[in-house]
């Protein structure tokens, strides 16, 4: 059975051919870090997971390279308006994502780049669409140039969003010096008060496109296997991440992978439009192995409705699954069915390997109940073999203890406690007792960020 995994960019199913017999090269748009991460966030982790530990299971020796976009205009004005440096703000919330990514059990990226850290890469890549006659500086920033791109033989540009040239906007702000409004920004000249990095055409920061093409470039090489992401990027960055590179002469991405939205009442999960599940709430309401199944249970390209109904269905489902290993106590991992296989290995079709666990989960049962202990055994290590691919194995969350999700859930109340002291101590301009508590949950390891929604806390890693 040959992998086959539908392609963005050619609107097709195609079977996966790797660039290099036995490895796989992946590079995944990660988080831009300027507030809590909330479940539609880390869908996309979870969704790429699982396309990461099928390709292991596969035998491949797989490079996953998950970045950081750490510096941005959000970001910055987030900082701005708590009164908060800006290196702090995105290095907090950067510290809540790993934990969400963490406890979801999303393995580790073989390399977590951030932006600030390859400005130098950035400048070679810019020099290179210079020299190609598809960038120019203007006024300290530098513009890729869409219409000459356009006009070039064999550029491709819209092919990836499906889009029009005539009818792209960039979405952003206007800048001194651009020749055409569709010219997107590779690198933004230095403002008052912004932190900027010095290069041959003037200090300033990274644009946002330009970015992920000097990073996945510098770590997997100028072609790679697959670059995923969230529907939501396809354009404009997606699409100018291909534009740029094909014009510096780098092939690039060879398959495009984008996961779908997580919606409330039929709209995306936005901070915008005040509908944020936060991972730490969701888990109030669910264990992490259980989120993680619901996160992962509809097929990646689908939309995901969010309700707490199907939330608590979710949960339940998996719970038959660790009921049916608990009863049968300690067992090895198996081989997995061939329909299971089949199933994944169709464009990553979790929703039927789900089905095909939940079927051998009822055959187990009923092998206990009629005393065929061998027989539910043989099953049971299928059914650890499948749900070891998906990342939801009971047997390697058992160490998640219910007593462990105790402790944490009576410190939250300890904690909440003293915040609402603190909050009252603010209230009444008492910033020697608001001052004290802050201190002493900060010996305890504990951080607390001030948020329009109230103040939070976390863990030090």
């Amino acid at each position: 059975m040959t992998l086959r995994l539908y392609d963005t960019g050619t609107r097709t199913l195609r079977d996966f051919t790797p660039l290099r017999e036995g490895k796989a090269s992946v590079y995944l748009c990660g988080a831009t870090p300027q507030a809590q991460p909330h479940i539609g966030h880390v869908r996309s982790g979870v969704a790429f997971d699982v396309l990461r530990r099928w390709l292991l299971a596969q035998g491949y020796d797989v490079a996953f390279v998950r970045n950081v976009t750490d510096i941005d205009d959000k970001i910055l004005a987030k900082a701005e308006e708590h009164g908060r440096p800006w290196w702090e703000w995105v290095s907090t919330h950067e510290r809540e994502f790993t934990w969400a990514y963490n406890t979801l059990g999303v393995l580790p990226p073989s390399v977590e780049p951030r932006a600030t850290g390859h400005v130098t890469q950035m400048v070679g890549y810019m020099q290179r669409l210079i020299d190609a006659g598809y960038a120019y500086a203007a006024e300290g920033s530098v513009y890729f140039d869409v219409a000459a791109w356009s006009a070039a033989e064999g550029a491709d540009y819209g092919a990836l969003s499906g889009n029009r040239v005539e009818d792209m906007e960039q979405g952003e702000a206007e800048g001194r010096g651009k020749r055409g409004p569709r010219d997107f920004a590779l690198w933004k000249a230095a403002k008052p008060g912004e932190p900027s990095w010095p290069t041959p055409w003037g200090a300033g920061r990274p644009g946002w496109h330009l970015e992920c093409s000097a990073m996945a470039t510098y770590y997997l090489g100028g072609e790679f296997d697959i670059h995923c992401g969230g529907l939501d990027l396809q354009f404009p960055h997606h699409e100018n991440e291909a534009a740029q590179s094909h014009a510096a002469g780098d092939p690039f991405a060879r398959y495009w992978l984008h996961n779908h939205w997580v919606t409330m009442s039929g709209e995306k999960m936005s901070k915008s439009l005040g509908n944020v599940l936060s991972v730490p709430h969701i888990l109030t309401q669910v264990r992490p192995v259980e989120l993680r199944y619901y996160l992962g249970s509809a097929h990646y390209r689908s939309v995901l409705e969010y309700s707490e109904g199907a939330l608590q269905e979710a949960a339940a489902g998996y719970r038959r699954i660790e009921d049916f290993l608990r009863r049968l106590g300690e067992v090895e991992v198996g081989e997995r069915p061939e329909a299971f296989d089949a199933a994944m290995n169709d464009d990553l079709s979790v929703p039927r390997a789900l089905a095909e666990i939940h079927t051998a989960v009822r055959a187990g049962n009923s092998a206990l109940a009629a005393g065929e202990e061998e027989r539910a055994r043989r099953i049971g290590a299928q059914v650890r073999a499948m749900t070891a691919v998906l990342g939801i194995d009971p047997c390697e969350w058992a160490e998640e203890s219910d007593a462990g999700a105790s402790a944490r859930g009576a410190l939250d109340i300890l904690v909440q406690a003293e915040l609402a002291r603190r909050a009252q101590a603010r209230e009444e301009k008492n910033w020697a007792v608001a001052d004290e508590v802050r201190d002493r949950l900060a010996a305890a390891g504990i951080e607390v960020t001030d948020t329009p929604e109230g103040a939070r806390w976390a863990l030090r890693e």
